[in-house]
């Protein structure tokens, strides 16, 4: 791995979190994500699953977490399982983790190789009521693939049919988003790489660059410390791409005249960086482009100084959708009198910023989290309101990573350039 150590002591506090939401003498099991193949012998690189992660800080494939907190044995109540190395194995990909490093690592004393699983498994089982499995629940989540953790689950209800199963993602929804010390140091470590990364564009994008140019200045930047790239495809869209809000193609020349709205993020140790940007590709905004970008950082600023404890997205989302509904008409864009007439169900602000203004941050870049839970000290949230206007080929959007504190939230990426007009000067050194 790329990143520093990680102090075992954020695992094992994650694993007591856990442990004390699982009922009464149960057990849970979660498994690392495979390898994804590509075609011949070819693999993509190896991405672990965040919940694992969260609770163990293995970074490597084939591995298994066992929690029964009520074993009857000690040594029983964490178990990790490891993917046994060889000779040819380290030749050919050098080495894996020993037992000890594991150990070391996730702060579990107990630790096998993963093909004695099935063995210390059932010795294990048979002392339990009921089996926590893990799965993906995430509300955007489109799972057409079968995972580990799927295969896991026909697997044990095939062998073990009689016990009750559990789900294991409603408590890692909850405990997920209170972010600790060390997970809001290795966020800000994203953060930091990200600035980096967005200072060495602004020397580099002008007239006549490419999309696909600035996208490898960007990977650039985030290999170079220590991240292994971006936390999502990043997106890069000069002129009216910018008007899709998903768009990764990244392969338009940017012209003279251009916006150009990038949306990345840095990873680090695991963690996501979320961050947009919108620049004038010559390094001068229009009077137009000038108007509408100050009229979305209005919003942001605003958007920033909801993020509190005790808040909702409900009330929170509202309430920006009325600050950007006075921008709009300011703009010209919408009619005052239509949208005290509009059906509150389906606001007229929304033919041009169609999208929430936040979601969780942390391990995922889109982090787990219930959008009915209050906001609370320790969650880290988004902040990205924008506007789209078709029509004039302009797409700008604003995004900073903020975290609740029970004195208000802070600002990740305070140092990182938004006004527009240090954002002209940078460029125009």
């Amino acid at each position: 791995m790329k990143y520093l150590p990680i102090d075992s002591s954020l695992f094992i506090q994650n694993r007591q979190r856990f442990a004390a939401g699982l009922k009464a003498n149960a057990i849970a099991v979660l498994n690392s994500n495979d390898v994804m193949p590509t075609s011949a012998d070819g693999v993509r690189s190896f991405i672990q699953n965040t919940d694992l992660f969260y609770l163990s800080g293995i970074d490597e494939q084939e591995s298994i977490l066992v929690i029964f907190p009520d074993a009857r044995e000690e040594k029983y109540r964490e178990i990790l399982f490891i993917k046994e190395t060889n000779e040819e194995i380290a030749l050919w990909e050098g080495p894996k983790y020993s037992k000890e490093e594991a150990s070391k690592i996730s702060g579990i004393k107990t630790v096998y190789w993963t093909r004695e699983f099935e063995k210390i498994f059932r010795s294990l089982v048979f002392e339990a009521d009921r089996i926590y499995l893990n799965s993906n629940e995430h509300i955007r989540a489109d799972v057409f693939v079968e995972t580990r953790d799927t295969r896991f689950l026909k697997w044990c209800k095939k062998n073990y049919p009689l016990h009750k199963y559990e789900r294991s993602s409603p408590i890692m929804h909850h405990i997920r988003p209170i972010k600790s010390k060390i997970e809001v140091e290795l966020i800000k470590q994203a953060c930091n790489t990200t600035e980096k990364a967005f200072l060495r564009l602004l020397g580099f994008i002008r007239p006549g660059i490419w999309e696909f140019e600035i996208e490898a200045e960007i990977y650039h930047e985030f290999i170079t410390n220590r991240s292994r790239g971006p936390a999502y495809s990043p997106i890069v869209a000069s002129g009216a791409n910018a008007c899709i809000l998903h768009y990764v193609k990244n392969s338009r020349q940017c012209k003279d005249g251009d916006l150009v709205l990038m949306d990345f993020g840095a990873e680090y140790a695991n963690y996501a960086s979320d961050l947009t940007r919108t620049i004038p590709v010559n390094g001068k905004f229009t009077p137009r482009q000038k108007e509408i970008y100050n009229a979305v950082l209005r919003v942001q600023k605003a958007a920033i100084q909801m993020l509190t404890t005790g808040n909702t997205f409900e009330t929170y989302n509202k309430d920006i959708g009325v600050i950007m509904e006075k921008e709009l008409i300011e703009l010209g864009l919408l009619d005052a009198k239509a949208v005290e007439n509009q059906n509150p169900d389906d606001p007229l602000y929304k033919q041009y910023f169609m999208h929430s203004a936040s979601h969780h941050l942390g391990l995922d870049v889109h982090d787990v989290g219930s959008k009915y839970r209050k906001f609370e000290e320790g969650m880290v949230l988004t902040c990205e309101p924008g506007i789209y206007i078709k029509a004039e080929g302009i797409g700008i959007r604003l995004e900073n990573d903020i975290l609740i504190t029970k004195d208000g939230p802070v600002d990740l990426m305070e140092n990182i350039p938004i006004e527009a007009e240090e954002i002209e000067d940078l460029m125009n050194k």
